[in-house]
């Protein structure tokens, strides 16, 4: 039996296809990863298929608690969507190739979109807690790249442009829903770092002179290579905790996820009302 780990990217990106269409031939032009504690979103999804990830060739598992693990297929709003029930963390001992390898197959698979949430923690206190932030634009602390090694030109460029990360057009039908829908959202920069700790005051006090407004553990990698493939991608995240060096309280992962599920039926309001004007 051939060695999987000899398999090209290609090769495995069409094993996992190739197994997908053992569920279901749907071809989803949006794609969505769910992160920390929005894993109720789906409950609005009209939903025709799941696929758990253990199911699936070259698929990581995700090993965080608050995230199921699935693949699952429907449609929001007559919208046929495929979404990632939990995403992988570097943290969690996987490759940047591993965390990113479920953007290619649902590349691969149609998608034209990439919508990517997660929860995060502030360091501008203009972000309290129980906020919504779109992403303007990131800072990769992670001290590695999805995109290091052999590059398949059929897939990407092997310089891709990052200039707009985080496609305007989406940036902006996203503040007029939120205008029409008296949502209050902010705007900022995200920064990953690697985790799984949190980080120190010195470090918070870092990424405040560096630019950042929150800082999270997720994608970033997973925006790169959604560039690469050529996706627009709108990134948001929930504000779930408040990182000021110089007021800093222990985070409990409790609160987080309690702030993360309140603060959902506005983030999902959001989604489904843009994924409406698609």
């Amino acid at each position: 039996m051939e060695n999987q780990n000899q398999l090209s990217l290609k090769e495995k990106i069409n094993q996992a296809v190739s197994k997908i269409h053992e569920f279901t031939q749907k071809q989803p032009e949006i794609g969505i990863i769910l992160g920390t504690g929005l894993g109720g979103v789906i409950k609005d999804i009209s939903q025709e298929v799941t696929i758990k990830y253990s199911n699936l060739p070259h698929f990581p598992i995700s090993t965080v608690e608050s995230h199921q693990g699935n693949l699952i297929f429907g449609k929001i709003n007559n919208q046929d969507v495929v979404i990632m029930q939990g995403r992988m963390h570097y943290y969690e001992g996987y490759s940047m190739k591993e965390i990113t390898f479920p953007i290619y197959v649902m590349k691969a698979l149609g998608i034209k979109t990439l919508l990517i949430s997660n929860a995060c923690g502030s360091v501008n206190p203009r972000l309290p807690k129980a906020s919504i932030m779109i992403i303007d634009d990131h800072i990769n602390l992670l001290g590695d790249n999805p995109l290091i090694g052999p590059n398949d030109a059929s897939l990407g460029v092997r310089f891709p442009d990052m200039s707009e990360p985080y496609s305007q057009e989406l940036i902006k039908l996203a503040e007029d829903i939120a205008l029409e829908e008296k949502i209050k959202i902010y705007k900022g920069v995200y920064a990953a770092m690697t985790g799984p700790n949190l980080e120190t005051k010195a470090e918070y006090r870092m990424l405040q002179y560096i630019g950042a407004d929150v800082v999270g553990m997720s994608t970033v990698p997973e925006c790169i290579v959604a560039n690469y493939l050529g996706l627009k991608v709108f990134g948001v995240s929930i504000v779930t905790d408040e990182c000021y060096p110089d007021a800093l309280k222990p985070a409990k992962l409790e609160e987080i996820l309690e702030i993360a599920s309140n603060t959902e039926p506005k983030l999902t309001k959001l989604i489904e009302k843009m994924l409406e004007k698609l």
